[in-house]
């Protein structure tokens, strides 16, 4: 089963064609960003996928992260992803940013709690915590480092994901054993895996938000209107 996966949910667009049968990787691109998103993705598929024999009709899947991360970015990789879907008539599957960052230790069993933590800004992250065996000890939120480091108990933890340092500052501090294993972004080939293992019914692609955006509407009255 062949799978593409797109990432645009954090520090850089991301695309990786991935085989599962022959576990290879059949093409890749990262472009680590900030914005910009939108223009680069479509160029980077196309020159991805021009590197796969059969191209897009040997696709069985299309996998996207869904965040959390930033609102932008989720949106033009989930919106990019769901048009190929519609065009191949393939299943789009939705991939956790969090489970992605969290994925390469997940893969290297330690003892201890694997928490995966997105800066979502203004003082908060995004984590989630995870067992070493993988299962989930409770749902994403959106919390002060200090409560992300709290919900890890007496330790030891490894911290992954864009705001692992900040994690481990506040963890070093309380005294807790920890790791730390940055990223600015997902492993492309760890989304890649998870949307290969995943359920189409039961991993939707769709935005996974956990507090509102930073962006709002302008209060006050409407701008005036010239009638024609």
């Amino acid at each position: 089963m062949r799978v593409l996966a797109i990432d645009t949910s954090c520090g850089a667009a991301s695309v990786a064609a991935f085989d599962g049968a022959a576990r290879a990787t059949l093409a890749s691109r990262v472009q680590p960003m900030k914005q910009g998103h939108a223009e680069a993705l479509a160029p980077m598929v196309e020159a991805a996928m021009a590197e796969v024999e059969g191209g897009f009709a040997s696709l069985d899947a299309i996998a996207a992260t869904i965040g959390p991360g930033s609102f932008t970015g989720i949106r033009i990789g989930l919106a990019f992803a769901r048009a190929i879907a519609v065009a191949l008539d393939k299943p789009a599957i939705g991939v956790s940013t969090l489970v992605a960052f969290a994925a390469p230790l997940l893969a290297e069993p330690q003892p201890g709690i694997i928490v995966s933590a997105i800066d979502a800004r203004h003082g908060a992250v995004y984590y989630q915590a995870f067992e070493a065996t993988g299962r989930p000890l409770f749902a994403p939120r959106v919390g002060t480092p200090l409560e992300a480091v709290r919900a890890v108990g007496a330790g030891p933890a490894r911290f992954a994901g864009d705001a692992a340092e900040i994690l481990a500052a506040e963890a070093r501090r309380a005294g807790l054993p920890c790791e730390a294993h940055p990223a600015a972004y997902p492993d492309i080939v760890a989304v890649a895996r998870i949307g290969l293992a995943a359920d189409p019914a039961t991993s939707p692609p769709r935005p996974l938000y956990i507090k509102p955006p930073d962006a709002k509407p302008a209060a006050g009255e409407a701008i005036a209107r010239r009638d024609s």
